[in-house]
């Protein structure tokens, strides 16, 4: 009986391996842009009030309202920096509301975000006193969910946020509401996690690697340390820029398609339960592929397993592998540091801050 089993578990990590080097050898064809600063217009009024009161520290307050519209949900993260006249701002508070579906389950019918957007500003509103509301601006970035959408079906989305953004008392410009590459997307994670472990305080401050498995892309961002590294990779992975004053260089590329759910969507046809790996911790490579092992020569079933938790095992431990990781690498599993999402929204509303300067 254990031999069909075997035979069976094999064929299948067979074709999920040429699975993965045909989406990624198609989507590496695809270059991604030169990574800029979002730009972020100020608009005609007055834009002193965002300096709020300053104390006789030297710093104020200033606050910035991020959504993350992802593939499987949209979130919210409002961020409230204290900022001072010399150095990196200090982040004071951030609230954080999450809701699902994602913006593109409505891809056949727009006007059925609505709820889910209003939703959202409301918890805004809330968390951001209304003496701030004109001055603190209101951004939306949609990642791989709509990227993977027809620009048309993603473009009708994005008019409504839009014009729901501008019906609030919020800050909304022409660009506030747009679908972010994953170029940006990479970048901004890296900045968000390095910003809260302390690897961007200084010039000289050692840095974190970043992997980012979403759900409809994953990327990989880190920091160079061989010269070879820059030298032999594709132009476009090397990307350089500015931030709290130190200049970086990165590596990063996101593959389009290698997220969780587009895996499970393209081998199985299901995306109904949740990712897992949610509670953090140390684990090695080595660790997801003795787990794919036990889990899927296990064929027993119960309320509390997941019916994907043998796919998702083996389909990360494969992705790692081919991506060149060895089996003893260790990996840091976080969704949040110091109770802050992980994601890319600190460090999108971060360009925002440095956006401003160059004003």
């Amino acid at each position: 009986m254990k031999r069909p089993k075997l035979a069976g578990a094999f064929l299948f990590v067979c074709f999920l391996f040429a699975y993965l080097m045909f989406v990624k050898h198609h989507y590496s064809t695809s270059k991604p842009e030169a990574y800029r600063l979002p730009p972020h217009r100020r608009p005609d009024s007055d834009l002193s009030a965002d300096d709020g009161p300053t104390t006789d520290a030297g710093w104020r307050f200033q606050y910035g309202i991020m959504f993350d519209a992802g593939s499987t949900g949209t979130r919210i993260h409002v961020f409230k920096f204290q900022i001072e006249d010399k150095g990196a701002p200090k982040l004071a508070q951030e609230t954080f509301r999450a809701i699902k579906p994602g913006l593109s389950a409505y891809a056949d019918d727009p006007q059925q975000c609505t709820a889910g957007i209003v939703e959202l500003l409301e918890v805004a509103k809330s968390s951001v006193p209304p003496s701030y509301w004109t001055s603190t601006p209101v951004v939306l970035k949609a990642t791989a969910g709509l990227r993977l959408l027809p620009g048309e079906k993603a473009d009708q989305l994005l008019d409504r946020v839009r014009a729901l953004f501008l019906d609030s008392p919020f800050l909304s410009t022409d660009d506030s509401v747009s679908i972010m590459d994953g170029t940006d997307e990479g970048i901004s994670a890296w900045i968000t996690v390095n910003f809260l472990t302390g690897g961007l305080h200084s010039a000289h401050s050692p840095t974190v690697g970043m992997l980012d498995l979403g759900g409809g892309s994953t990327q990989i961002t880190f920091s160079p340390q061989d010269e070879k590294t820059i030298q032999t990779s594709p132009v476009d992975y090397i990307q350089s820029f500015q931030m709290f004053n130190h200049p970086h260089v990165v590596y990063t590329h996101s593959y389009l398609g290698l997220g969780l759910m587009s895996a499970r969507l393209a081998i199985l046809g299901g995306v109904d339960a949740p990712p897992h790996e949610k509670k953090g911790g140390s684990i090695r490579v080595s660790d997801y592929t003795d787990a794919a092992k036990r889990v899927c020569s296990d064929v027993s079933v119960g309320p509390q397993r997941s019916p994907f938790l043998c796919l998702d095992l083996v389909y990360i431990s494969a992705l790692l592998q081919e991506l060149g990781f060895p089996p003893h690498k260790q990996f840091r599993l976080a969704r949040t540091i110091n109770q802050v999402e992980t994601s890319w929204a600190l460090g999108a509303t971060f360009h925002y801050i440095e956006s401003l300067k160059a004003h």
